[in-house]
């Protein structure tokens, strides 16, 4: 029987990795909701790169369609390259990482403080730089993640983001649901992508695609696939991909389609009827007319669903990293902290 890798090890934590940080991050949660609250922030900006920055763009998504509040990403590079001086009085700044320890990530978050925000930090870990340049931590609580590719602490970190707009916006359905979700990972756990491995196995290539939350787990699902299979793998909004990028489509090409249920599921549901028509080798996550739909844990609550779709995907990439003959804990030319300037 083969050892398990570190990655494998670490995504099966994920559902206690979240459970730890409901129980032991509330009181955090509900402080830095309640200046939230106080402050009526007319603009959040949020601080990140890589997987942390899928989870922004996660908060971003649920923000804006939740309570119109505008949130913007800042490229960490105005602070450590740049020296611009931001101008961000009565707004709040969200910086998201896992080891709190890159320089142009801790220097934007002071920037932006100088510029007037109140600042918010989520980071596993504990008394890292970015947590001591914040105005108030909120600790993941995921614990050791040895394996370079970030994927329980990804989980934990659009969990934690997801809690604070709830608790922000004292949304009782929404905090009723992240408190369902624990059991609702174990169960994504159990899901079967096996039909996706052959074809992806083989491949040069693939699209991933999604909108709203979903886009911010689909593009979260082609960097994983990049890191851990070296697989080019892109990213595109469900409504993107028709103006251009479906001419590269051919017969047998991989597309994975995360269709939420949510609004914007009608649209993705036509995307997919263009992309099998164009001959794709599609994996839809979520209903769909058409192609090969993989399994996912439902959640009830279309704002907590796209985190049942990632860690089944998270299950498959890490097989298909091994399939691909990599190893998916040392990704060639990565290591895991990245400390960029």
């Amino acid at each position: 029987m083969q050892t398990p890798t570190l990655m494998q090890r670490e995504i099966e934590e994920t559902p206690q990795a979240v459970a730890r940080l409901l129980d032991q991050s509330g009181d955090q949660l509900r402080e830095a909701g309640r200046r939230l609250r106080e402050l009526d922030p007319r603009v959040v900006a949020t601080i990140a790169r890589g997987s942390s920055d899928h989870a922004a763009t996660y908060f971003k998504y649920a923000t804006e369609i939740t309570s119109g509040v505008p949130v913007a990403s800042l490229g960490p590079s105005l602070a450590s390259v740049y020296g611009t001086a931001l101008r961000l009085a009565g707004s709040a700044a969200v910086a998201i990482s896992q080891s709190g320890r890159s320089p142009d990530i801790v220097a934007l978050l002071q920037a932006a403080a100088t510029g007037g925000a109140q600042t918010i930090a989520l980071v596993n870990a504990p008394e890292s730089p970015l947590a001591q340049a914040a105005d108030i931590e909120i600790p993941l609580r995921a614990g050791p993640e040895l394996s370079v590719a970030a994927t329980k602490s990804f989980v934990a970190s659009a969990v934690a983001a997801l809690a604070l707009l709830a608790q922000w916006r004292e949304d009782r359905g929404l905090l009723s649901a992240i408190a369902l979700l624990p059991d609702q990972l174990a169960a994504a756990l159990e899901t079967d992508w096996s039909p996706a491995l052959e074809p992806c196995r083989t491949a040069t290539s693939l699209y991933t695609s999604g909108r709203g939350p979903g886009f911010a787990v689909a593009s979260e699902a082609a960097l994983k696939l990049k890191e851990t299979s070296i697989l080019h793998a892109e990213c595109f909004s469900g409504a993107e991909i028709v103006h251009g990028p479906v001419s590269l489509v051919e017969a047998g090409f991989p597309a994975f389609a995360f269709l939420v249920d949510d609004a914007a599921r009608p649209g993705m549901q036509e995307l997919c009827r263009r992309l099998d028509g164009a001959g794709a080798r599609l994996f839809a996550i979520g209903e769909s007319p058409v192609g090969t739909v993989l399994p996912h844990a439902a959640t009830g609550h279309p704002l907590t669903e796209p985190l049942s779709m990632i860690l089944s995907f998270y299950r498959f990439a890490e097989a298909l990293s091994r399939a691909r003959g990599h190893d998916p804990d040392n990704p060639r030319g990565l290591k895991k902290v990245t400390e960029t300037v």
